[in-house]
């Protein structure tokens, strides 16, 4: 069974972050710094009046694992600066199991359940988004499709290729290859379309905030601000609020919700008398 108290803290942190990421497209820093301070606390009292030190070892090795893990996926802009904090504070939180195989094991599936259910939940939001925004869309995706027409021509190329590669081995799992080349610059053009007709957001320059997208070079008296992907710094936002002019910002997708359903799929599973986990803790 999961420690009740590991999962009420990390169910109720993540839906207070959910919230918070959806209304303000951000993640406070002290949210998931108080996830990382009140889950090792806990361990180490659980340990220290039960005699275990692996409660507290098996939270310690989480937090480093998913602390590389989301400088990884940070650096290779996978995820934005307050979902990777997020996943170090669910590190320190998922080491359910009593063995360190097992909590290795959790830490995979989780990450599978993450990667999987955000693609599900993007393309989901991405699609409500495009909807209430159907003209802006169309045009646009018209306008991506004429600019990106060379990836359509070097996706056929590897579909050819991979579909000879189906006869020649005769082997249906090669099949995957040619359906994923084709979707590739289809989903491509699909995402910049999204991101170019529904997520581009004129603002007051007295309401940007650090860690903001800039869209476009601003400039403020003979200083230029560029984009960048790690948003907007203090000193950035100071000088933008002096001038009085729209921002236009990028937004992304709040992308916390999908940490909340992969966290529940997790329980669900580790919980459930389906075999899921015992296939892979019998493995090898």
């Amino acid at each position: 069974m999961i420690d009740l108290f590991l999962l009420i803290l990390g169910l109720i942190w993540l839906i207070v972050a959910s919230i918070q990421d959806i209304k303000k497209r951000e993640v406070a820093n002290w949210l998931s710094f108080s996830l990382i301070a009140f889950a090792l606390v806990y361990r180490a009292f659980y340990s220290v009046l039960f005699f275990d030190l692996w409660f507290f070892l098996y939270g310690l090795i989480g937090l480093i694992l998913f602390v590389g893990l989301a400088y990884a996926f940070y650096y290779a802009r996978i995820f934005a600066g307050g979902d990777a904090k997020l996943l170090m504070g669910l590190g320190a939180i998922l080491g359910f199991a009593t063995s360190l195989r097992e909590n290795l094991i959790i830490f995979c599936v989780f990450i599978f359940l993450l990667l999987f259910s955000g693609g599900i939940y993007g393309l989901i939001y991405s699609g409500i988004l495009a909807l209430g925004n159907k003209g802006k869309f169309a045009k646009e995706f018209k306008r991506q499709s004429k600019i990106n027409k060379k990836l359509f021509y070097i996706s056929l190329v590897f579909v050819v290729i991979s579909l000879i590669s189906v006869f020649y081995f005769k082997d249906l799992i090669f099949i995957a290859f040619p359906i994923l080349f084709l979707l590739f610059p289809i989903l491509l053009i699909y995402g910049k379309a999204v991101e170019e007709s529904c997520m581009i957001v004129s603002v007051a320059s007295k309401e940007v905030t650090i860690g903001d997208w800039l869209y476009e070079e601003v400039r403020v008296g003979k200083k230029k601000i560029k984009p960048y992907w790690e948003g907007l710094s203090e000193e950035e936002v100071r000088l933008l609020r002096k001038c009085k002019k729209k921002i236009k910002i990028k937004q992304g997708i709040p992308f916390v919700p999908a940490f909340l359903i992969a966290f529940l799929l997790l329980v669900y599973l580790w919980n459930s008398d389906w075999g899921f986990f015992k296939s892979f803790f019998w493995f090898g």
